[in-house]
């Protein structure tokens, strides 16, 4: 079976009813099952056994190839809202106080001046961080408000060692800055 749009010479074109009956099929696959389906969609290893996370992405993968991705622009638009965000995880410890716990009208907010305090681990702006990746040299220049890489802005030294490496790296521990005396 194929799930391309416009067939190569001896393929056939896969219904989006056959497809649906093709996704709810992989959650009954079992893991090995799954990792040489990934391998047929993807043209490559996977590199994780999470049964959710496989089928959820061949699933994902398969829709694609029926159906078409994203257009560039939307790609593109993705990749600058991804480096812009200031993504929260949890609430603040002190997101709601006692009486929006308890469903009482707030309507008085104050504002409050927070002085951020610098990372000691850094080195003031200016200084320029330098590191050999797979034989080329990444130079990363320290802002008053974030890090300089490719004439572009990082908020983190994270987000430019993940545009480097392809894959998520703690950007201290990448550039050599964990603070530990060394």
């Amino acid at each position: 079976m194929c799930w391309r749009l416009t067939p190569r010479e001896g393929e056939e074109v896969i219904e989006l009813t056959t497809l649906a009956a093709e996704i709810k099929a992989l959650q009954e696959m079992t893991v090995s099952e799954l990792r040489d389906r990934y391998r047929e969609v993807f043209g490559e290893e996977s590199r994780s056994n999470h049964k959710d996370w496989l089928w959820k992405r061949i699933a994902w993968r398969i829709q694609e190839l029926a159906e078409g991705g994203l257009s560039e622009r939307a790609i593109q638009r993705a990749k600058e809202l991804a480096n812009e965000a200031d993504v929260r995880v949890r609430p603040p410890r002190h997101a709601f106080s006692d009486s929006e716990a308890d469903g009482a009208d707030v309507a008085q907010t104050s504002r409050v001046a927070v002085r951020r305090v610098r990372d000691r681990r850094l080195p003031i702006p200016g200084t320029v961080l330098t590191r050999e990746y797979k034989g080329e040299r990444v130079a990363v220049r320290v802002l008053a408000r974030g890090f300089e890489y490719d004439s572009r802005t990082y908020r983190s030294l994270s987000a430019i060692a993940r545009e480097v490496t392809g894959s998520h790296w703690n950007g201290y521990l990448f550039f050599g800055l964990m603070g530990n005396g060394k």
